[in-house]
């Protein structure tokens, strides 16, 4: 049944990632545009007096092949990793109907992948960031991530302890105030960046950040319907009655 779940959570992502891709470049693309010009009007004195370096990718790719390849392989990886959390959890959240459940899982991928990564450190235009720290922002961004869903299951067990002493609605506030205490410590203790250059417009900034969580948005709850409803034929076979 995991393989079986496992390709129709890879098609769910892939699917979900053509609309991610089509979100980014309605949304997305031409906030990234107005980065690019107004890191080349910055640097257009300097240009002037260097051979223009060759471009390796153009533009043109970079906004749709480049843009689509990147989404997909990113939608199908998590496609494929959703559903084998997906094949752990259901037989132990029997309460759940699969596309109930799918919904909550992608949700909570949302929110320990994405959201609160993202909070700490959000997604910037070209223009913003200084090169030479480039490795440090990669480092405690994933750094970010790892400790975003470390701190979602300590919160997820110790909610599910509670719930069996003092009942569902108490674990799950116990969990879920765990949760965003222990994600307010790990973001106060990890270091703030802040690398956006003089004069950067923040209406810029402020729409690139939006679309780039609107573009998650969307691959997460398309992924998590797809899913709910591709995998619920599959565990209908295995399972009399079916649970819907």
């Amino acid at each position: 049944m995991a393989g079986r779940l496992l390709g129709r959570g890879m098609l769910a992502g892939c699917a979900a990632a053509a609309l991610a891709f089509l979100f980014a470049r309605i949304f997305g693309e031409p906030q990234v545009a107005l980065a690019i010009a107004f890191e080349a009007s910055r640097h257009a004195a300097e240009a002037a007096h260097h051979a223009a370096e060759p471009e390796l990718v153009s533009r043109t790719v970079q906004a749709t092949y480049g843009l689509l390849t990147a989404v997909v392989l990113y939608g199908t990886g998590f496609g494929g990793l959703f559903a084998l959390v997906f094949a752990y959890a259901y037989g132990r959240l029997n309460l759940w109907s699969p596309r109930a459940l799918a919904l909550l899982l992608a949700g909570a991928g949302f929110l320990t992948v994405v959201l609160v990564p993202d909070l700490k450190y959000p997604p910037n235009p070209p223009a913003v960031g200084v090169h030479a720290t480039l490795a440090f922002r990669t480092a405690t961004y994933f750094a970010m991530i790892g400790l975003s869903i470390s701190v979602a299951a300590i919160a997820t067990l110790i909610g599910q302890k509670i719930t069996q002493t003092r009942g569902a609605w108490t674990g799950t506030l116990c969990g879920a105030g765990l949760f965003i205490a222990l994600i307010a410590l790990v973001q106060l203790g990890l270091p703030d960046v802040n690398e956006v250059p003089d004069g950067f417009p923040a209406v810029v900034l402020w729409r690139f950040r939006e679309a780039s969580i609107g573009m998650q948005l969307v691959l997460w709850g398309t992924m998590g319907l797809l899913f709910g409803a591709l995998a619920t034929p599959v565990l209908a076979d295995r399972t009399a009655p079916s649970r819907r």
